[in-house]
């Protein structure tokens, strides 16, 4: 989805710790969005546009938590079902975040959008993830994030942006059509969300690259379950690094 007003991105170091902050804040959103999926359909791209709507990407299967420890060819994940061992076959492919912007968002895009809803009712988006086509269908649906109790209504919610819309704020991942102005719809399998997007919104893009996992990293793997009954995967984004971790920034 591209966007007629950009957001610009790492000009001071300043500007630089802020979008970081904003990710970790993300990243403890998607955390309470997910879970571990295991059989559903996988498929590495989204949905191509029929008459001229973009459909939703469908899910991938995967699983998020804190990495408890990596070997190289195994994977063990702390879940909120339990730790999850996964196998990892080769070549294996690692993701991180990198700043981006607006101009980034194409109808081409699966992307999650973190978001509050406002007093009005409207979504206004809080942040804006990225993901390769490769992860298309990644932790799909759109959930409240927010603990029970709380005055606040925030949501996470991944999908694919398919036309324009209005004002909204919530946390959104999938598959993304161009929207004018700034605002998107993000659809995904069971419906959509039309998100408002603020000029200044922070938005980063998942991008292959080299990363050193450590214990306490946040990470979501991509996974296929083996005829054997095992998972496995060859695909892992590090969503947020360990304090202590030296993954490669």
């Amino acid at each position: 989805m591209k966007m007629s007003q950009t957001y610009r991105i790492g000009s001071t170091p300043e500007e630089s710790k802020s979008v970081r902050r904003g990710m970790m804040q993300c990243a403890g959103l998607f955390v309470l969005a997910c879970t571990l999926v295991i059989g559903a359909p996988r498929s590495g791209k989204a949905q191509q546009s029929v008459n001229g709507t973009t459909q939703a990407a469908p899910p991938i299967t995967g699983v998020i938590g804190k990495v408890q420890s990596f070997s190289g060819s195994t994977l063990e994940v702390q879940t909120p079902s339990g730790v999850v061992h996964i196998e990892v076959s080769q070549p294996l492919t690692t993701y991180k975040q990198t700043p981006s912007d607006l101009s980034h968002v194409t109808p081409a895009s699966y992307v999650g959008v973190a978001s509050t809803e406002q007093a009005d009712g409207k979504e206004v988006a809080k942040q804006i993830i990225i993901f390769p086509a490769e992860l298309s269908g990644a932790a799909e649906g759109s959930v409240l994030t927010d603990p029970p109790g709380a005055t606040t209504h925030s949501r996470m919610t991944n999908g694919s942006v398919s036309r324009p819309a209005v004002t909204h704020s919530r946390m959104t991942n999938g598959t993304e059509q161009k929207g004018s102005g700034t605002t998107l719809v993000v659809q995904y399998q069971d419906g959509s969300k039309t998100i408002s997007v603020p000029a200044n919104v922070p938005v980063v893009q998942v991008v292959p690259e080299q990363v050193t996992l450590a214990a306490g990293d946040v990470v979501y793997a991509a996974t296929e379950k083996s005829p054997n009954g095992s998972l496995v995967t060859n695909k892992i984004f590090l969503f947020i690094p360990a304090a202590s971790a030296n993954a490669k920034q």
